[in-house]
This record gives structure tokens, sequence and C-alpha cells, in this order.
């Protein structure tokens, strides 16, 4: 299945894709958050989606694309999981995940456009395969385990300002953090409908000039190792976001650097899960 949400910021409702057109389903449910992966929601709109499919009430075509599911509790981050991003970064290549969070009211949906915070210089970009999490993990067992607490992926911009990240002392979190900095989507497939997480090639675009190229078989840690390391120091519940890590190309390793101005326009492509796209633009009080 693949798992939509629509509608304006602070009004959206739940619906799923089917042959390209979006469905409503907030008739039948209240959003695809917590509750609804955390108590067996996927498996009850499956046979929605068996026994109704495309009879359920069409999106209007108008209609805002939002992030694919709501707010979650956490996003939480694995850093320089490729290890050619992380040379390109010149720094070590991790032996352990890096793990790190994001302020949850940075998501947004796949074609907002992102705001470049007041005073920043090196706004960047960083496509990410992000997993949803279906089910509450808290020291899980091995990595078998993990994967069965896998609701679906998606693609995420893990939107980065070098200078407050790197620049300004503390953690990676200020650099992350701005409002809208995690687009999410277009749309969440779930576990069972993506063959091999491990082997998805991913490409991102600035002013349609290729940027980032990769393959998740590069990752250093796959997605089972990560929810398994994560459950290890923290509990993951239903519904929170992970973002694994981002291939090379990113506009800090470029020589010179290149970062996002206003008026900058970033696509995001990975294989199976779609396309978004967002306008970069000056911040205006």
């Amino acid at each position: 299945m693949k798992l939509i949400r629509f509608g304006e910021r602070g009004k959206e409702k739940p619906g799923v894709l089917i042959d390209g057109e979006r469905y409503d389903c907030s008739a039948r449910f209240n959003d695809w958050d917590h509750t609804f992966f955390q108590h067996g929601g996927l498996n009850l709109l499956q046979k929605l989606v068996d026994e109704e499919g495309d009879k359920l009430p069409e999106v209007n075509p108008h209609e805002r694309w939002a992030s694919p599911v709501a707010r979650p509790g956490a996003i939480v981050c694995a850093g320089l999981n490729y290890g050619d991003h992380a040379k390109e970064a010149d720094m070590e290549v991790p032996s352990e995940p890096i793990i790190f969070t994001k302020a949850t009211n940075t998501l947004s949906g796949p074609f907002d456009p992102v705001v470049i915070p007041p005073n920043s210089i090196k706004t960047d970009y960083e496509i990410e395969l992000a997993i949803v999490i279906g089910k509450n993990a808290l020291y899980l067992k091995d990595e078998a385990a993990a994967f069965e607490c896998i609701a679906g992926y998606t693609i995420a911009n893990d939107v980065s300002e070098r200078e407050f990240q790197l620049e300004r002392g503390g953690q990676w979190v200020k650099g992350k953090s701005s409002p809208g900095f995690t687009p999410l989507g277009p749309f969440l497939v779930t576990r069972d409908d993506i063959a091999e997480p491990r082997n998805m090639d991913l490409q991102l675009t600035v002013n349609n000039s290729i940027r980032q190229i990769g393959n998740t078989q590069t990752m250093i840690f796959h997605p089972s190792s990560l929810i398994w390391y994560m459950s290890q120091y923290m509990k993951l519940e239903a519904g929170d976001v992970i973002l694994t890590g981002t291939p090379p190309g990113v506009g800090m390793g470029m020589k010179p650097p290149q970062y996002l101005r206003n008026g900058d326009k970033v696509e995001l492509t990975i294989e199976g899960l779609g396309t978004q796209e967002q306008v970069f633009v000056d911040y205006k009080p």
C-alpha cells in the first residue's frame, strides 16, 4: 500500500494512493499516527483497500500533499551512514551508528517551500531513505525483530544548516531543526511492497543539475541494523520517523561548497518511493 495525507496545514486528512490517484480514508481513520500504527491500523487499512479500493472518495487533485505520516513522537537520524559521504565531510567513518535527533516540528509536506533561516549562509540538502516505525521498539533482540518493527519507507530531505550544525558548538540538532527542515513523502510504501531496501537508487538535483547519486547498498548500517541499535538506547514508538543517512554530493562537500539560495529548486527521487520537490525561499518576518 501507499499511504498519503492531504489538506492544508493543521487540517490534514489520511488517504491512500491507488494507481496514481489519491483517495480519502478520513471517514474510517483519524490519521496515520502513533495510535494507528501501534494498534494494527495497517491491517485494517489493507482490508479496506482490498474491499473498497477505488470506491473510496477521491481527493481533489488541487489539495496539498502533506507528510504521509502525522507529526511523530521523534525524528531520529543516523549520521555519516554512507562511507563516501563521511569522506567528503572529512570525518571518520563510524564504527558504530552516529545518532542524533531533529525537532519534530520540522516535518513538512514533500512539495512545501522550505524557508532558509535568517542569518543562514550554509543551508544544505541531504536525500535520505526514511523509515516509519510500525510498533513500539525497545531493547530488541536482533535485526529480525527490528525488521518486524518497520511500517514502511518514504523519502526525506534532511535539510541542514552547516554553520549552525558544525561551527556553533554543541550538538548537530541546532543545524537540523529549523521549521520545515524535514520534507517527507510524497507517500509511505508499506514494508511488504519494498523487495529490498538495501538496494534502492537515490538521486537529488538542484535547479535540474544532478548533485547526489547513490544506492542504499553502500550504507554502513542498513535499516534493520539501525533500528536494532537505536532500540538499545531509546524507545522507538510507532509512527516515529528514522532517517538513515545520505550519500555523497552534498553542497558542503563540493569544491568550493555550494549552498542553497532563495529560489533554488531541489528535487529528490528514490527508486520505488516517488519524487518530492521543494523551492527554497528567504525568511520573511
